[in-house]
């Protein structure tokens, strides 16, 4: 966002664990089932209809991507206002599952590709981001870095000390991504205390390139949005890549400690408070 729209952009309301608004837009957690429904709607068209995932014929019959973790997990959301006030102005989601709901349905999503090591008892609250996506018409403006902003709220509230995730990369050919792999892997890789390891059976190496044949800017360019936007919070990458052939994709774990993500988030707010008891 701009200077000019970051001060319009409204902080939580009072009580609230995730209100930020901006326009016509809102973000904020599902109050409904008919929300989790739009929700999981539009991650069908995202993934399925737009990027070629493979769907059950469970998933083709009802048009929209569920899962089990669906039932135990909080559902950050981007509202439209300006389409009304039904389910249709969903126009971003992300998934958001802390330690307690995942142990709920047997785990967190993300071991079903990943070791995850000492995660899962690591000191203080920890959250797993997935399911990630945003309608078609909104990605030129500021939905997905209100989600970001939704996010900052929720870690900072429920005081999460570490995020992790698989974040995809478009395709199943490990050798035409050589060299985002590989920069990857060799510029951002998680330290000991925060690896996480691919399955065994699922392992793909990311180093396909040495390093100092890696053009860095060539690879950051190459990178999807919200890889990118994890490495800007000081996100880390496991060890090893995983091909999703029901997703059409080449998936990687980031884990990210979130001490700046909520410190960006603090400063931020306790800014516009200044700046509101100023204008009183």
């Amino acid at each position: 966002m701009t200077e000019t729209s970051e001060k319009r952009v409204r902080p939580p309301a009072s009580g609230s664990v995730v209100d930020v608004r901006y326009d016509t837009l809102q973000v904020r957690l599902a109050e409904s089932e008919a929300e989790i429904d739009a929700a999981q709607a539009l991650r069908y068209r995202v993934f399925y209809e737009e990027m070629g995932a493979q769907p059950s014929p469970e998933a083709a019959r009802t048009r929209r991507d569920v899962d089990p973790l669906d039932s135990v997990c909080d559902h950050l959301l981007v509202l439209d206002h300006a389409r009304g006030e039904g389910p249709e102005n969903v126009v971003g989601t992300y998934r958001l599952i802390r330690r307690e709901a995942a142990a709920r349905q047997g785990g967190f999503y993300s071991a079903a590709e990943y070791d995850l090591g000492q995660l899962p008892s690591h000191p203080g609250e920890i959250l797993e981001l997935g399911r990630s996506c945003t309608d078609t018409t909104m990605r030129a403006g500021p939905a997905a870095k209100l989600l970001w902003r939704g996010i900052s709220a929720y870690v900072f509230h429920h005081k999460i000390a570490v995020m992790f995730g698989c974040a995809s990369l478009p395709g199943t050919d490990p050798d035409a991504l050589a060299l985002p792999l590989s920069y990857l892997c060799h510029f951002h890789r998680a330290p000991s205390e925060l690896t996480v390891r691919a399955l065994p059976d699922r392992y793909v190496s990311m180093d396909r390139m040495p390093k100092e044949a890696i053009d860095q800017v060539q690879a950051q360019n190459l990178l999807p949005p919200l890889i990118k936007g994890y490495l800007r919070l000081g996100g880390f990458v496991g060890d090893g890549a995983v091909i999703d052939r029901q997703f059409n994709t080449t998936d990687v774990a980031i884990v990210v400690k979130t001490d700046l993500v909520a410190d960006k988030y603090y400063r931020h707010y306790e800014r516009r408070a200044r700046e509101d008891a100023a204008a009183e």
